[in-house]
Order: structure tokens, then sequence, then C-alpha cells
């Protein structure tokens, strides 16, 4: 594995860091304050974690007078996510389809899709939330 490829799994191992991801993914542009408030972390804390992120060209900022907003960069994180499908072992390519083979081996097959039909059940609440706020937009 390259040393870039690790460096991004260190980055990403921080429970705080990702949270920071999803909250820009969802609410667009903050600053670190106003992650500071969310999470309920000191800004210098809030700024490392940013610093980490925008080292990883994970996230990237463009000053507006005193105010600068942090944000997702997409093409990274698609990247990174090209690269977790990669090397991810369940066999989903990245599509989200469940692997026929882990349902085989698995001994309470109900509980399994019952799981996994949860997960599906909030990702599909969270864009329905965000086509929502969107059409409001318009």
């Amino acid at each position: 594995m390259e040393t870039k490829q690790a460096e991004l799994f260190k980055v990403l191992s921080v429970d705080t860091r990702i949270r920071i991801i999803e909250l820009l993914k969802q609410k667009g542009p903050l600053g670190a304050n106003e992650l500071s408030e969310i999470l309920g972390i000191t800004p210098s804390a809030v700024s490392q974690h940013l610093k980490t992120l925008k080292n990883a060209g994970l996230v990237r900022y463009e000053r507006k007078g005193y105010w600068i907003p942090y944000e997702i960069n997409p093409g990274a994180l698609e990247k990174c996510g090209e690269f977790l499908s990669s090397v991810c072992t369940c066999g989903c390519k990245g599509t989200g389809e469940f692997l026929k083979a882990e349902l085989d081996k698995s001994k309470d097959k109900v509980a399994l899709l019952e799981k996994y039909e949860k997960k599906l059940q909030e990702e599909l609440n969270k864009v329905q939330t965000q086509l929502e706020e969107l059409k409001k937009e318009i």
C-alpha cells in the first residue's frame, strides 16, 4: 500500500474528523467556530482537525474576510471512496449490493438482512431529507 493511502486511513481513524466530514457534507461550508459549537469541542481542537483534513486534501477553504469557511473537496472524497471500494472485501464494489456468499454463511439470515435493510433505510432517509431541503430552496 502506498504511504499516501496509509496516511489517509490514519487521518480518517479519528471520529471527530469523520463527524466534521459528515457535517460539511450535510450543511455545506462551515467555519471552525460553527463546527466547534456543533461538535461541542474547542475551536482550536476543530482547527487542528481541519488542518489535518486539509493537508490530506479532503477539505478546502477560501478566506472570505475574517470568516474561513471549510468545505468538502468532492474530487478527493470520490478518490477516497474508489480506493476504499477497491480494498473492500465484501464484494459490493461500491454498489451496496449484498454478497450472496455472506448471506449463505450467515446462521441468522433474517437478522442479517434486517440489519442491512435498516442501514439502507437510514441512508434513504438522509437522501430524502436533503432532497426536501433542496426543493425548498428552489
